[in-house]
């Protein structure tokens, strides 16, 4: 049976990635992005590498009605068996700056929280009545906190308990809930960051784990996972410690250029 995927952030990086990697299976794609050039490309590849249909939308996953309205139309289409939300952008600290700018931080929790909640929550009652699977895109960041990322350190950890949360809430009603948690990834938003990037790997390679994750409905799919439990180890370990080892390593991360709307 063909299965029907919506998929945010699909422009480009991880998202881009996922969609092409199930149109090979000839999956049916809904697709969203605000970049309607890449957009596009990303729907033509799709459609050249096998997908049963492809519908792209240009959306601001800040905009909640908007969303509403897109996310229940797609499935009011056709029924959704994997959403994912995996829209997001990154921000942080250069070295020497101990603050990060207000307004580009509420920008980056608008679209790394906010819009996680507004891409999912249309689709829970609906999701409620069939079945059907949600996939969350987290980060290591998310797991044990970084010096140089605090607001984004913060999203995604909200992201990260707000997936927990659901997965037990919607189990009885047969919706599976799959935290996705990647490591360094070669996409347009990591290659800003400055710094050393162990176990970083193509978008292709993590859309292929991901995907293997989501079609045994892992509820974690972290990569790599000797990453993943460090981090988890270091939540463990001595605060002071971790922080100290952390700040030894040269990290800048840009600020994103996103500004909280007025």
């Amino acid at each position: 049976m063909t299965k029907r995927l919506l998929i945010t952030g699909a422009s480009s990086g991880i998202g881009r990635a996922l969609a092409l990697a199930y149109a090979k299976e000839g999956a049916s794609l809904c697709l969203l992005g605000r970049d309607e050039t890449r957009l596009a490309a990303t729907a033509e590849a799709c459609r050249a590498a096998g997908a049963a249909d492809v519908e792209a939308a240009t959306a601001d996953v800040r905009d909640r009605e908007a969303m509403a309205r897109l996310v229940e139309a797609a499935h009011a289409a056709r029924p959704i068996d994997i959403l994912v939300a995996n829209a997001g952008v990154a921000t942080g600290l250069s070295p020497g700056q101990v603050l990060e700018t207000p307004e580009a931080v509420r920008a980056m929790m608008a679209i790394n929280v906010n819009g996680v909640f507004n891409t999912v929550e249309p689709i829970i009652p609906a999701m409620c009545a069939r079945g059907g699977h949600l996939a969350i895109v987290g980060s290591m960041a998310g797991v044990r906190s970084l010096p140089y990322s605090p607001a984004y350190c913060a999203a995604k950890a909200s992201v990260h308990m707000w997936a927990d949360c659901l997965r037990g809430r919607l189990a009885p009603h047969g919706v599976a809930v799959s935290l996705i948690v990647p490591g360094f990834v070669e996409t347009p938003m990591s290659t800003r960051t400055k710094s050393w990037q162990p176990g970083a790997m193509s978008d292709a390679k993590a859309a292929e784990i991901i995907k293997r994750g989501l079609d045994r409905r892992r509820p974690v799919i972290a990569f790599p996972q000797y990453m993943y439990y460090a981090m988890r180890l270091f939540t463990f370990l001595p605060s002071g410690l971790v922080d100290g080892v952390m700040r030894r390593f040269h990290v800048d991360v840009p600020e994103t250029s996103e500004r909280e709307a007025s």
